[in-house]
């Protein structure tokens, strides 16, 4: 036995490397009471991929302490294949949960735990799938890429983005998809809109600015632009194949018989492949701050979260192509935002597929069908196949 083959008999197998993932929790939120590190999730990738032969990087995210990326390369050149995931899970509720959340536990034909499909159930499977190319020559390499926050900021993605890395030509972000590759997905906004005027008593409105009576006129604009991008904008590979907007939540006011002084909006907007964020917040802003002048009333308008822009790779490139043949499945959209569009902007053609249902994503008993086990890491062999050797 090789060298390299002693020390990749030292990385256990597909349910020991999950069972270990799963038992470190690496939740990541917006809510600090919530928020853990995800360094300990990195380091046991690491200590798995470093046997095989993989040079690591392991990057601390820029401004966010505790968070990592991990970009894990095998051979060398100018192209490549990266399978990306990331390292964090959402939040959870213990009490709906039939079995702890953080032990691998199995039933019905299925491994239920946090992150088994959403999604570090995909790590031990590209883990599992590069182990057979270990000891041969790749004419390019393999990169296995563990990213931080995606399921809060997204702040692992956007640094790598924002760093230019990693280097290579195709990508496969291997969120839950029931193996069935996706091309497209629309973009994420939440937006804060406020208006504040002047309080005063309800019996003589001169008194007062109504930030209410303002708001009541840009909720009219909002549902006009809506109405003009539904009839603009429509892409039927999407269920629903419009953009939306959803207004979320409303707060203002204190008491009947005062003049609101301050009102306060929260939507969001699901712009389909090809819209741009920022012409719409422009858009936004233009039919609202001439209501906010005419009556008097400071505005502020502002992104609750930089937001995830929509994603769309060819039907016609080669990594959709080669993903349709070895699955049988045509390409797809769907209503989630992922990672795709930063990994696209640092240069990859990008593709989200891997196993598991986002039906079962953020749900208690979260679970992985133990029957998508083996077809993953067959396709996952067969995309290192083509675009590694």
């Amino acid at each position: 036995m090789s060298q390299m083959n002693e020390k990749a008999a030292t990385v256990p197998g597909v349910k020991t490397m999950m069972e270990r993932l799963i038992a470190i929790p690496s939740i990541s939120s917006a809510s600090a009471e919530w928020d853990y590190s995800n360094e300990a999730v990195v380091h046991l990738l690491a200590s798995w991929l470093e046997p095989l032969g993989f040079d690591l990087e392991i990057l601390p995210v820029p401004g966010v302490p505790g968070k990592f990326n991990l970009i894990a390369t095998l051979g060398s050149g100018p192209g490549g294949l990266v399978l990306s995931g990331h390292t964090d899970t959402v939040p959870f509720d213990d009490k709906r949960w039939q079995s702890d959340p953080f032990q691998l536990t199995e039933r019905d034909n299925r491994w239920y735990g946090l992150g088994t499909c959403d999604m570090k159930g995909f790590f031990a499977l590209a883990i599992e799938a590069a182990r057979e190319y270990v000891d041969q020559p790749l004419k390019e390499p393999l990169i296995i890429l563990a990213t931080a926050d995606e399921e809060s900021s997204m702040s692992g993605a956007r640094a790598l983005a924002a760093a230019g890395k990693p280097k290579a030509r195709y990508a496969v972000i291997g969120e839950p998809t029931g193996l069935r590759p996706v091309r497209m997905h629309k973009g994420i906004m939440m937006e804060r809109l406020r208006f504040e005027g002047r309080s005063g008593h309800s019996s003589n409105p001169a008194l007062g600015r109504n930030a209410l009576e303002g708001m009541h006129e840009a909720l009219n604009e909002l549902l006009a632009l809506r109405s003009q991008w539904q009839e603009t904008y429509r892409n039927p590979h999407f269920k629903v194949d419009v953009p939306t907007l959803n207004l979320g939540c409303i707060h203002g006011g204190d008491n009947p018989n005062r003049i609101c002084a301050q009102c306060e909006l929260h939507f969001d907007l699901r712009p389909l492949p090809g819209m741009s964020m920022e012409e719409l917040r422009q858009a936004i802003l233009q039919q609202v701050q001439p209501i906010a002048q005419r009556r008097e009333l400071e505005l502020e308008f502002e992104p609750l979260f930089e937001g995830v822009p929509p994603f769309e790779t060819a039907e016609d490139a080669a990594l959709v192509k080669a993903c349709e043949a070895l699955t049988g499945h045509s390409a797809q959209a769907v209503a989630f935002a992922t990672e795709a569009p930063w990994l696209q902007k640092a240069g990859m053609e990008t593709l989200v597929m891997g196993p598991g249902s986002i039906d079962q994503a953020h749900q208690p008993d979260e679970f992985l069908e133990l029957a998508q086990l083996e077809p993953a890491v067959r396709i996952l062999k067969g995309l290192i196949r083509q675009f590694c050797l």
